[in-house]
């Protein structure tokens, strides 16, 4: 007698009344023996020159020693921006078509812009698993809806839920490397250690990454492990050890006029472009070297020298994790990569900025002011960016930044390392390649084919193809169809070697786009527009642009204002879609996303219980020592300190606080010139009164906590700060008039931060 089983599980072997009259049956194994491992590192804002390899003057000795043992491509594209290129390069699908136009802040209301991958698009890490892999992510995730990033939820496009086994990293598009937002698997965790005990992100997510690896080669020496370590280098805000830091001092003091000079001849020479290529010309807003003043040339090579040293700790992190596999045995048998996923970063403005915070807030950076403080770049003290000019340095030889669909956004570093799978190891390889089609590659290279369901879901075609040929042989052909791009109305469209491109200008018709057209095959850098020579080609490009982008769910074409864009995060059910919020401490950190937006003013009060000894601490802590505020008792009386950008406001009560019940409350009431009037409250008693110069728009990318202080805000304390009595709630009521300068900022900031 045999009986179906009721979970329906596939069995083929034998049920009967007993054991002894029954076969027992196993599924078989669905990998290979000695199946490969698979290291995806993701770097950010990284040009295509700023590798050594790639041409720069900063030292990346482990990247540059596996494009020698490796394939360096020069021919690999993005999308511009970091959530897109991200779902490219997990989906092997273009970014619109699995809603990610932008990033994943936004939702729109339309398909191509949900700020989270569908069903329908698995990632490479829900087929692996599928196929035996252990997943693991660790670092920068940015593909969830940050408005659904709180402890709230819901957790459905977090890592966990999107294939990956373990995660470690932070959820933001970008974090403060020596106070970063961590979140371990699906949870909220504090920082392992401070500054002061030499805590850096970069050291920190590798050490994690390394770890899961760990327990799994440990455990399970036979499963292989695909790792995604997305490094927040190089995003803002670029900081480094110290050490780090002193090794560049004086590096880049001859300009950026003449580092692009030297790195662009440095370029010809390794060959990684071709001996005929062109340098482009200076992008708009890029002062030439010499029309510098003495402070703004100080500040830009200091900026600069921070962006040289963090890149170098990176990849001296790359090295510790590529000794690490080594000393396990899996060096051989792991597909190892290393990408950027755009181009350098264009929101350091014209001059940089000391704080990136300024530009989202619309406040352009006072060098003559920030050279006071040229020590701080780097270090917790500050939250840079590089300036135009040196960003177009870390796209040589190509125009245009991150953001733009011209090759400084779109064309990229890639490099990758197989010692079993590769033929003539330092090899160029020049084919035309997009992120794409790295799951693809990677499949092919286990031999995995492309599943048509996945947890019962039917999938959607992969559109990239796979670069193994080009691992074999540096000069195969990838066959290949056009390929479209699209990034916040910027569009191109590459085929058979050509490439027509626009840059679009915001609230411009988009008919009246001028589209440029060049040979790319023969024209490395964009250099020589052909679009008056060959107008009918020209024409062909643009009707195929409109054609892919129906085909692969870009339209509709949107360059709407900030409110529709966020319109998604403000509906019921989000954690800002409200004017009154009410917590119930302890709460888990809130992300800034889900913070109360107190740009308006705002009404704040802590209901407390302020035991007879042991009461200090922080109350309400938003933001870190960059910028912010914080609600705190010191000596037993309360203080309040709103910091903008080392700009502090600082109010203390009278008197210390009475044992007992207490209420603590906070008004900022927002003036027509910017700023805020702002009172202390006791029990209803005003214990302190005073102005703040200029309430900002968006006060910190950090969140909030209740009860502690993880970031401080001044050098009135130290972290973690916690408070030693009882909070029983705390309250935020938020004025309902929304400010037009407030919802720039928000976009702004939102567009950054990837």
């Amino acid at each position: 007698m045999t009986y179906k089983h009721p979970s329906g599980e596939e069995f083929h072997g034998v049920i009967g009344r007993t054991v002894y009259e029954s076969t027992p049956w196993w599924p078989e194994q669905k990998l290979k023996p000695g199946s490969p491992n698979v290291v995806m590192v993701v770097l950010d804002d990284t040009g295509f020159s700023h590798f050594g390899c790639y041409g720069s003057s900063i030292a990346t000795p482990n990247i540059d020693a596996l494009a020698e043992k490796g394939a360096r491509f020069t021919g690999f594209h993005t999308t511009a921006l970091c959530s897109p290129t991200r779902a490219c390069l997990l989906t092997g699908r273009n970014h619109h078509a699995v809603g990610m136009r932008g990033i994943s802040n936004f939702d729109t209301g339309f398909p191509n812009m949900r700020g989270s991958i569908p069903k329908s698009a698995a990632t490479l890490a829900e087929i692996l698993r599928d196929q035996g892999y252990a997943t693991f992510a660790a670092g920068k995730w940015h593909l969830a809806p940050m408005s659904e990033c709180s402890a709230a939820g819901p957790f459905t496009n977090w890592p966990l839920q999107k294939g990956f086994d373990r995660y470690y990293g932070f959820l933001q598009g970008e974090t403060d490397q020596f106070h970063p937002e961590l979140t371990h698997d699906n949870h909220f965790v504090d920082v392992p250690k401070g500054v002061e005990e030499g805590y850096h992100f970069s050291e920190d997510v590798v050490d994690r990454a390394s770890g899961m690896v760990r327990d799994l080669t440990s455990l399970v020496p036979e499963k292989p492990f695909f790792l995604y370590l997305a490094f927040g280098a190089m995003h803002a805000p670029h900081q480094a050890p110290q050490s780090y830091l002193d090794k560049y001092r004086g590096k880049f003091d001859a300009g950026w006029d003449a580092v692009r000079a030297e790195w662009f001849e440095w370029q010809k020479a390794l060959g990684v472009i071709p001996p005929q290529t062109k340098l482009a010309p200076r992008n708009p807003g890029v002062k030439p070297w010499e029309e510098l003043t003495a402070n703004e040339k100080a500040f830009a090579c200091r900026l600069q020298e921070a962006f040289a040293a963090m890149l170098e700790h990176t990849d001296a992190q790359i090295g510790r994790l590529i000794d690490f596999l080594k000393g396990i045995g899996q060096w051989e048998n792991t597909v190892f990569m290393v990408l950027s996923d755009n181009g350098a970063s264009q929101e350091g403005g014209q001059t940089g900025v000391l704080d990136e915070m300024k530009w989202f807030n619309l406040m352009q950076e006072d060098v003559n002011a920030a050279v006071e403080r040229l020590d701080d770049i780097g270090g917790p003290n500050s939250h840079c960016n590089i300036p135009w000019g040196w960003a177009q340095v870390g796209n040589t030889p190509l125009k245009w930044y991150k953001q733009n669909t011209h090759g400084g956004g779109v064309r990229d570093p890639l490099v990758m390392h197989f010692p079993k799978g590769l033929e003539a190891p330092g090899a160029i390889r020049a084919q035309f390649c997009h992120a794409i089609d790295i799951a693809p590659t990677v499949l092919d290279i286990i031999g995995i084919p492309v599943p048509d369901v996945v947890a019962g879901v039917p999938q959607m075609p992969v559109h990239g193809v796979s670069l193994k040929p080009a691992l074999a042989d540096p000069k195969a052909e990838i066959p290949r169809g056009a390929q479209m791009f699209e990034m916040l109305g910027h569009r191109g469209i590459w085929k058979d070697g050509w490439k027509a491109v626009t840059h679009h200008e915001n609230g411009k018709p988009f008919d009246e786009d001028k589209w440029e057209l060049y040979k790319l095959s023969e024209d490395f850098s964009e250099y020589d527009d052909l679009a008056e020579r060959e107008p009918e080609r020209l024409k062909e490009m643009i009707d195929l642009w409109w054609a892919e982008a129906e085909r692969h769910g870009a339209l509709p074409l949107d360059d709407r204002g900030a409110f529709a864009l966020f319109a998604a995060s403000r509906r019921p059910g989000m954690p800002t879609s409200r004017g009154h919020f009410v917590y119930y401490p302890p709460v888990s950190h809130i992300v800034s996303d889900a913070c109360p937006p107190v740009a308006r003013g705002w009404k704040m009060a802590a209901n407390i219980d302020h035991p007879a000894s042991g009461g200090d601490g922080a109350l309400v802590s938003r933001g870190s020592i960059n910028s912010g505020f914080v609600l705190y008792i010191k000596n037993g009386r309360p203080h309040f300190d709103y910091n903008a950008f080392h700009e502090h406001t600082l109010l203390v009560g009278r008197e210390a606080l009475r044992p007992g019940p207490r209420k603590i409350e906070l008004h900022v009431a927002r003036r027509q010139d910017g700023g805020g009037d702002v009172s202390l409250l006791v029990d209803g008693a005003e214990v302190a009164h005073g102005s703040i110069p200029r309430l900002l728009f968006l006060i910190s990318s950090l969140g909030m906590d209740i009860g502690r202080s993880v970031a401080p805000v001044n050098d009135d304390y130290a972290e973690p700060f916690e408070y030693g009595g009882r909070i029983h709630t705390v309250t935020f009521d938020i004025p309902p008039l929304e400010l037009r300068g407030e919802a720039k900022a928000i976009v702004r900031a939102a567009e950054a931060q990837q």
